[in-house]
């Protein structure tokens, strides 16, 4: 009887509709009336279809040879010889799919990853040459050659992350003064001036109450969900959200609920029906309910719908937590990221969460709330035990805030000029990519521009000849991204020069040329309006 009464009330629910719910989806508009597109990976069927024939030879092949090797046949990798764990009758630690997608697709791509600098992350890089050493793709030498490349791979949005300037002068100065590391926990003695002032300008920058910074963006929210959550609540999860929500959201105890990306029709569907039927077993009422969603998703490039999270809010009285690692400081007519962006207001997102290791140029994350949700996170935050963020990267993130909230006398007006070039370069370098067919993703204004390539072979193949011709870019593949959806990934900057960006656009089309990576595409989408429109900027 209570079951049927649920479904009841479900369908109840779900046949009143309020006009003041209605949003378009494709098409989403802001507050203040800019039109903001969407754009999703849209690849059609015959490409995907030659993708999944792609991974099943692939993966033929790769049973082929494990076969070979194990009758000796062929030689195996000592970091993939399984005969000695069975010669010892232990088990290996890495077994299964996973082994088997390292063993014959993943090393393939080792030269694409972990490539080591010998530079500061600007605008332009040297990247250290590596040199294969075995044939099985995993030991590789340096060479002593250094390659010059344009950086299109970093999260140095503002360009910040420099060696010479104002920034890095005080943080040497902070360097001299504290020392490299403070030697212990916040809660112990690990805590200087500058962390606190770091603290109140965080504050104040965002319009909350309250922060708290961490020495690592990721432990951010792995850290402290779990202080703010536990049995008997409810969390409500993008189903893109990063690896750290993940990881923070199963410490937490609660229940886990996600969602379609980006998708509010199927948040408030799914959020409507776990309301009604309460608890599991018990069916009590919740005892908080939190929505987690993130500013830019790092892998799409789509831009969180705010303001249709806030009207939700409103209707059904849940906590917003906002992970804004991508877009605070590149978001923003002042850089105060997508709530900004939207022309929503600050107040209306209840736990403001991000990074320092984008925009600012460093390394570390915050949380900025309510001074009671702050000192609850100080006292229970599993990050107590992690040592101090160190002077120096403190200092880095203060000058440069204080640079992009132009309080810094010295450089009056370079904040909202790095803000202004990182805008212009996004819709100049998504417009031409528009104009060219390419299958790109994400919002008009977002700087992570995803390009999808589905192959895995074209992958490798791009990055390194992009490498090869002076332009460092990154790939993701499975499992970072579905199976048929590997893609590289281009992080724009406001260090960027117009003939930066053209030289890049100029090697996509040879690289294009030479894979056909754009060519499915029937109906390239319409380029953006060019410049960004400014209206916002002088309205605040």
């Amino acid at each position: 009887h209570t079951k049927n009464l649920q479904k009841k009330l479900i369908k109840a629910m779900e046949e009143v509709t309020s006009a003041s719910d209605t949003f378009v989806r494709k098409n989403s508009v802001s507050t203040d009336g800019l039109k903001i597109r969407q754009l999703k990976m849209r690849a059609n069927y015959f490409t995907v279809f030659m993708t999944l024939v792609n991974f099943a030879l692939i993966f033929a092949a790769g049973h082929f040879r494990d076969f070979l090797r194990l009758f000796g046949y062929l030689k195996c990798s000592t970091a993939y010889d399984t005969k000695k764990n069975k010669a010892a009758k232990i088990q290996p630690i890495v077994k299964g799919f996973t082994a088997f997608f390292i063993r014959h697709v993943g090393i393939y791509a080792q030269d694409s990853l972990n490539r080591p600098l010998a530079s500061t992350p600007g605008a332009e890089i040297e990247i250290l040459e590596r040199k294969r050493t075995t044939q099985f793709h995993t030991d590789y030498k340096h060479t002593g050659r250094v390659l010059k490349s344009l950086n299109f791979g970093s999260y140095n949005y503002l360009g910040f992350a420099q060696n010479k300037g104002p920034c890095a002068e005080a943080s040497k100065a902070a360097v001299e003064k504290f020392g490299i590391g403070m030697g212990s926990p916040r809660s112990e003695v690990g805590t200087c001036q500058i962390h606190n002032d770091l603290e109140k300008l965080v504050a104040e920058f965002l319009g909350k109450e309250d922060a708290i910074s961490f020495g690592m963006g990721f432990i951010t929210n792995a850290g402290n969900i779990s202080a703010i959550l536990g049995k008997g609540c409810l969390l409500l999860s993008d189903e893109l959200n990063h690896a750290s929500i993940v990881l923070g959201a199963k410490l937490s105890r609660a229940k886990i609920q996600t969602f379609e990306h980006n998708n509010m029709v199927d948040f408030e569907k799914k959020l409507r029906k776990a309301v009604i039927e309460g608890q599991p077993k018990t069916r009590r009422p919740w005892r908080k309910i939190i929505v987690v969603v993130e500013g830019i998703y790092s892998m799409e490039g789509t831009i969180a719908h705010i303001p249709e999270l806030i009207v939700l809010k409103r209707k059904y009285k849940f906590y917003i937590w906002l992970d804004e690692a991508h877009s605070i400081g590149a978001m923003g007519p002042t850089g105060r990221g997508v709530v900004e962006y939207w022309g929503s207001n600050l107040n209306d997102i209840d736990i403001m969460m991000g990074t320092f290791s984008k925009s600012f140029g460093a390394h570390g994350g915050y949380i900025a709330s309510s001074k009671a949700v702050i000192s609850h996170i100080r006292r229970q935050s599993h990050t107590n035990y992690a040592s101090a963020m160190t002077p120096g990267v403190a200092m880095q993130i203060y000058s440069s805030l204080r640079i992009i909230m132009d309080k810094d006398e010295r450089h009056p007006g370079e904040g909202q000029r790095r803000i202004r070039q990182l805008a212009e370069n996004t819709r100049y370098f998504r417009s031409e990519l528009y104009k060219r067919g390419y299958v790109v993703a994400g919002g008009d204004d977002s700087p992570v521009v995803p390009i999808l390539l589905n192959y895995p072979g074209k992958v490798t193949i791009a990055t390194r000849y992009m490498l090869l011709n002076g332009v460092a870019v990154t790939i993701a593949a499975l499992p970072a991204v579905p199976l048929t959806e590997s893609r590289i990934r281009i992080c724009l900057s406001a260090s960027h020069t117009r003939e930066m960006l053209d030289y890049c656009l100029e090697k996509l089309d040879e690289v294009n040329d030479l894979l056909g990576f754009n060519h499915f595409l029937k109906n390239p989408i319409p380029p953006i309006p060019y410049p960004p429109p400014y209206e916002r900027l002088e309205k605040s």
